[in-house]
């Protein structure tokens, strides 16, 4: 899934170019990019899909050559998670009605790679045997307010795998630290498991209305009318995420708690946790360097020379000559600054 924005990385992330296009980390490999490199050896590169704005179609192209272009959805608006998996899963049903499918962001950050590859081997074999649904749960490391969790029961016999008892909303701080006390709640990291007969069948189950307009897509699926068929029709799919649109809804619902190193990287506080620190708590992306600042986090192009003095606790970010100055500790207000 490669349709967001990323408004919480301005000015680096944009509606023009948004973060699963850029190089985040500074490693030379974009988000999307480091996604398809993890699921080398568990998927061929063409049976790979992304699903993206018709906007962002000819980047996808440009940064992963080796994906069939035909495997390159456009979306001609946004409209949630599920009518994005709807598309694809209907698709794919056609040629590969087998077919066992992961379903991931491509803008999330997996640092230990063999580790996520075991666990999701481990989910494809157990919904390779029916209709169950597996979400990756991740075991929290503090208690994260800004994602929502996933109750794990008891775990399945011979197995990691385990029921979920319930999905929660975003937490407060308080219920936040009661789920980690708790210690079984995970962090839901919006990674879905399932054969595609599997997402067909729910979705038609809980969502028939968003079913029923697939079907009437689905004739025009792999013919030169397909573009002019999802530009009519998809805009009339409901505004709902799959989370509520199946997940809720669904008796069948498993998760694979795992720790591989997983983050969101929804903003930039979670960007300065995960890039290597200084000796004084700094993180910095590009040619830049730091006299007399501690807690910083400064991302630039590698063509600019950024000179950081004096600050304690501030984002410096810059792109496209828009320079953001902000403190670290305020950064929910970017949303605020980058709409001015």
């Amino acid at each position: 899934m490669a349709g967001g924005i990323g408004s919480r990385f301005w000015p680096m992330s944009t509606p023009e170019c948004p973060k699963q296009f850029i190089d985040v980390m500074g490693c030379g490999r974009t988000l999307i990019q480091l996604t398809v490199d993890r699921f080398r050896g568990i998927c061929d590169p063409q049976h790979v899909w992304v699903v993206t704005s018709e906007q962002y179609v000819s980047v996808v192209r440009e940064q992963l050559p080796e994906i069939p272009v035909d495997n390159i959805l456009a979306e001609p608006c946004r409209r949630n998670t599920a009518p994005c998996i709807a598309y694809v899963a209907w698709k794919i049903q056609q040629r590969h009605p087998d077919a066992n499918i992961v379903v991931t962001p491509s803008d999330a950050l997996v640092l230990n790679t063999v580790e996520f590859q075991r666990v999701i081997s481990q989910a494809l074999d157990f919904t390779a045997q029916g209709n169950s649904i597996v979400t990756i749960g991740i075991r929290p490391s503090r208690p994260e307010t800004g994602y929502g969790y996933i109750a794990a029961a008891n775990q399945l016999d011979n197995s990691e795998i385990c029921k979920v008892e319930q999905f929660k909303e975003k937490p407060n701080l308080e219920v936040a630290k009661s789920y980690l006390a708790a210690g079984n709640y995970l962090w839901n990291a919006g990674i879905f498991v399932w054969n595609v007969k599997t997402v067909v069948d729910s979705i038609s189950a809980y969502q028939p209305d968003l079913a029923q307009i697939f079907n009437n897509i689905a004739p025009a699926l792999y013919t030169p009318r397909e573009q002019e068929v999802i530009g009519n029709l998809f805009p009339t799919c409901p505004n709902i995420s799959i989370d509520y649109a199946v997940m809720e809804k669904s008796p069948y619902i498993y998760v694979h708690p795992a720790d591989f190193g997983w983050s969101d990287l929804g903003t930039w506080g979670s960007l300065h946790t995960h890039i290597e620190h200084d000796e004084c708590g700094n993180a910095t992306v590009g040619n830049v360097k730091l006299f007399d600042s501690s807690n910083c986090i400064i991302h630039a192009p590698q063509n600019r020379r950024v000179v950081v003095q004096g600050l304690d606790g501030y984002i410096v970010a810059e792109k496209d000559n828009t320079l953001l100055i902000c403190k670290l500790d305020e950064e929910q207000r970017i949303k605020d600054f980058s709409a001015e």
